[in-house]
């Protein structure tokens, strides 16, 4: 005898109904979720245009910065060398180096300073004239003597800026001032007025303080 057909038990049919609002819901819930992480990325991404923009400003700030005052510029062409400033001297166009007013300029600038030096060298010679009383007290007489003695050797150091003071004005006279001695380039004017005396460039210096620190020469 054969079996009648199976039927299917009518409990499945409950799950179904009762869970299909549940993920519905999850379903709409979940939804906004998207479009909130896009504004999120689009206000907050690394990558945004507006940032690549940002160094721009500064780069015109800077060329306006380095632009030379035209009085400034101009001021050397109505004025003697001795009288120009040193913003006015730095102010000069490269093509004016070492002309006759920068000569002027630092002609007159070695000459104070040598007549300062030699005023000065007056006053120590003066001093340690008058200065000949006999103290009784060592103490004091080896205070009194180490004075002296300092004295005397920054007189020293000055004699040996005169001599370099005196070698620059021939320079000047000869036409070689300003100019290195080793590679023949100009020494440059800022370098010209911390040490009017440089007879080398910043790179030769440079170079020969090397070569005495390696060979001790």
């Amino acid at each position: 005898m054969s079996k009648p057909p199976v039927k299917a038990p009518a409990a499945k049919k409950t799950a179904p109904s009762g869970k299909a609002p549940a993920r519905a819901a999850t379903a709409v819930a979940e939804a906004p979720a998207a479009p909130a992480g896009n504004r999120f990325t689009e206000r907050f991404g690394p990558a945004t245009p507006k940032t690549t923009e940002l160094p721009k400003p500064p780069m015109e700030s800077t060329k306006s910065a380095t632009k030379v005052d035209p009085k400034l510029a101009n001021a050397w062409k109505n004025k003697a060398g001795r009288d120009l400033s040193e913003p006015e001297l730095l102010a000069m166009p490269e093509g004016e180096y070492m002309n006759d007013k920068q000569l002027d300029f630092f002609r007159a600038r070695l000459q104070a300073l040598k007549d300062d030096l030699l005023s000065n060298a007056g006053e120590t010679t003066e001093h340690l004239r008058e200065d000949t009383t006999v103290v009784p007290d060592p103490a004091d007489r080896a205070t009194i003597e180490e004075e002296h003695a300092l004295e005397l050797r920054t007189r020293d150091r000055e004699r040996k800026l005169l001599k370099k003071i005196s070698q620059s004005l021939v320079r000047i006279d000869s036409g070689d001032y300003g100019y290195c001695d080793e590679t023949g380039e100009p020494i440059g004017l800022g370098r010209l007025l911390a040490r009017p005396t440089a007879t080398l460039s910043l790179e030769a210096q440079q170079r020969r303080e090397l070569k005495q620190k390696m060979f001790g020469d």
